[in-house]
């Protein structure tokens, strides 16, 4: 009998998920460029219109942005460019200055801590990964991957020592002593990666990290970073404008316009019950077959045989072929095996065929 768990591309949220501690939070953020932003959305109070901003000759790169990240997740920021995307991310870290609102991290509202502070929170507590990799041509890799923690003060030994796992972890042993210019982009990209995991941070901010890479090797770096989650268990803030990829590697997404977070949901919640129609017109073109789980086509338990059992978040194309091929139902069995549904072949089918038929779930 044929037996399915969660797969790991884009797992839907569970209730268990959503009981996990927010480590991030944004709360009424803007970004405001122009001559006296900080004063006009002082007036407004958080509140002003995209054509209030237009009367006042000012750009609003983010406008009251809320989204809460929670303690090991991987929480995607998406949008097209000139979204505002990357700036709300950079007043996550505070590498640019948010002109309104909170930015909190574990409760704390950062914009209220010192420079200091900062500073070592930033050394010690977060990580950073972007899409043009930066790393020291002058370095070998081992020493572009200890270079934060020589910031740190860290003593030579201990730091190559730190190093040498984190190559380890990121396979390129045997290339510690490797120049950038010697590697591959994927491989700079993993030196990139291990470097900003030196400090072993606790929020890992990635920034198109893959979007400059080839397609093969960009996917063969997606599959590093849903292994590389699976043993460290970050919470990460990922941002793409590649809706493939953010459904490939998100627990939950966040989806932007114009400066403005459209919707918050799992892929499956996005591409199910898009909240506007930009929504769903960005995730028109998605296989529903990726994002879609047993628990959303399931029925009542009948009292046919059933030929498998699937977990409630199997994406249904890890079980589609095997569903169709037995020609029976699988039965939907909760984390203590006892039956909650069961989905049918035919459900199924017509996923795949893209027939829109309501199933009733239990």
């Amino acid at each position: 009998m044929a037996r399915h768990s969660p797969d790991q591309q884009g797992n839907t949220a569970s209730n268990g998920d959503l009981q996990r501690p927010v480590k991030l939070a944004c709360r009424n953020v803007w970004k405001v460029f122009g001559v006296g932003a900080d004063e006009f959305i002082s007036k407004y109070g958080g509140s002003a219109s995209a054509s209030d901003l237009t009367s006042a000759n000012l750009i609003g790169a983010v406008r009251s942005a809320d989204l809460e990240v929670r303690q090991g997740e991987i929480f995607i920021i998406m949008g097209l460019s000139g979204s505002g995307k990357s700036t709300l991310v950079r007043c996550m870290s505070r590498l640019i200055e948010p002109t309104y609102g909170k930015v909190e991290f574990e409760g704390k509202d950062l914009l209220s801590i010192s420079t200091e502070e900062l500073i070592e929170l930033r050394r010690h507590r977060m990580g950073m990964v972007f899409q043009h990799f930066a790393l020291l041509p002058h370095l070998s890799v081992l020493n572009n991957i200890a270079f934060p923690l020589s910031i740190q003060g860290m003593d030579r030994e201990k730091r190559e020592a730190r190093a040498r796992e984190m190559v380890d972890l990121v396979g390129l042993s045997g290339r510690e002593h490797f120049y950038p210019r010697e590697l591959s982009g994927g491989q700079q990209q993993r030196v990139g990666i291990a470097r900003s995991l030196a400090t072993n941070p606790e929020i890992w901010f990635l920034d198109e990290p893959f979007s400059a890479l080839d397609p093969l090797i960009r996917r063969e770096m997606q599959d590093e970073l849903i292994r590389l989650q699976g043993v460290l268990k970050k919470t990460i803030v990922f941002i793409t404008h590649d809706f493939d990829e953010a459904i490939r590697l998100a627990d939950r997404i966040a989806i932007m316009k114009d400066g403005e977070i459209i919707q918050v949901g799992t892929p499956e919640q996005l591409v199910t019950n898009p909240a506007t129609e930009y929504v769903a017109e960005f995730t028109r073109d998605v296989q529903r077959a990726k994002v879609m789980s047993a628990r959303s086509l399931m029925q009542k338990p009948g009292r046919a045989k059933c030929a498998g059992t699937v977990s409630p978040d199997a994406k249904v194309s890890s079980f589609s072929a095997e569903i169709v091929s037995a020609g029976k139902p699988f039965a939907v069995v909760n984390g203590s095996g006892k039956p909650i549904g069961e989905v049918h072949p035919q459900a199924v089918i017509d996923l795949l065929a893209g027939i829109d038929r309501s199933t009733a779930s239990p």
